[in-house]
């Protein structure tokens, strides 16, 4: 893929050329109806002009480059077999403002990413910076302290590490928990067997599952045991070894809770802490387990923390404007 570009001052309009070498792509590139040509305009401010295997770009010279590095990485994805879908277009244009795009824009497309999780249904590349070092240590650290918003990748990147480590024989067991405290309603009595009122509470893990792994397998495997999704409160008293743990809204839990599951670090074990310290349920949410634990075991060593922000948000692009206007810096 070759790029030709007019000379220009930061201020000043430029036309950018990108010459691409497999035309059969631009199809998924230009999305239906050019709709990710659309949205890079819309969101840069530039125009885009295609005529055969050609994309022109013309705007200011900085939008302009933005908008080709954009493009590069996207056609970069498809080049390794990667889906091309709202989400990833919107992660790439955020990242195009970033000082490195290390492992999403690469000049040399004969490599694959540096970063990925390869699963039995996907490989998953990260969509962020901070999905790029989350990714890193989920691969590295023993504890990983996952914070920040929802939307963020927080638990599915941490659920889809953990399928990748057991289907690769890197662990025994998978064992993804949440605390079963309800989100502001009272669901009062639920029927059934405790299965059954465990799973609405753990209904995200189930479906970050699903996306990972073929339906048959999560059920063979969970019948097995050797996916275990249960409640926090089941963890109590045991010693979980040649695991990898995975504990979802974890600012739902209290500091006893938190120290309990901590303390049940096993041999060849990895825990993934995963939650929003601004979203806690507790009756107390001064008493959140998640926030102390951070605060407590900061700088230890092989445990780290990995902060999510607004701009990391890889859901659909209006639930990163939802979540700024709750919490940006004029929400009240």
């Amino acid at each position: 893929m070759a790029k030709k570009a007019e000379q220009a001052q930061p201020g000043q309009k430029a036309r950018l050329e990108i010459v691409f070498d497999r035309p059969q792509l631009l199809g998924r590139l230009f999305g239906e109806y050019d709709q990710n040509l659309v949205a890079i305009e819309n969101r840069l401010g530039v125009y885009i002009a295609a005529r055969g295997n050609k994309l022109q770009i013309e705007g200011e010279a900085e939008a302009a480059a933005r908008a080709r590095d954009v493009l590069s990485g996207l056609y970069n994805k498809i080049v390794h077999g990667q889906d091309i879908d709202t989400g990833a277009v919107e992660a790439v244009i955020a990242m195009s403002a970033e000082p490195t795009l290390t492992g999403i824009i690469r000049a040399d497309i004969s490599q694959p990413p540096e970063v990925m999780i390869r699963t039995r249904k996907k490989t998953i590349v990260p969509r962020s910076n901070t999905q790029i070092n989350y990714m890193r240590a989920l691969d590295r650290d023993d504890v990983i302290f996952a914070l920040g918003p929802a939307g963020t990748g927080k638990t599915y990147l941490a659920v889809a590490q953990a399928v990748s480590q057991l289907i690769h024989g890197s662990v025994d067991k998978l064992i993804l928990s949440r605390p079963a405290v309800e989100a502001g309603e009272r669901l009062g009595f639920l029927p059934g067997d405790m299965k059954e009122k465990v799973d609405p509470y753990l209904r995200p893990i189930y479906d970050a599952l699903h996306d990972t792994l073929p339906v048959e397998q999560v059920e063979r495997r969970i019948a097995s045991g050797e996916i275990e999704i249960a409640p926090l409160a089941f963890m109590r008293g045991r010693t979980l070894a040649n695991a990898f743990i995975v504990l979802d809204e974890a600012q739902n839990t209290t500091i006893a809770q938190m120290k309990m599951f901590l303390t049940r670090f096993g041999e060849n074990s990895r825990m993934v802490i995963c939650g929003d310290p601004k979203q806690v349920d507790l009756p107390q949410p001064g008493s959140s387990g998640l926030a102390d634990a951070v605060s407590r075991l900061a700088g230890v060593e092989g445990i780290s923390t990995i902060t999510f922000n607004i701009a990391d948000v890889v859901r659909h692009p209006i639930v990163g404007r939802i979540v700024e206007a709750y919490e940006g810096p004029d929400a009240k």
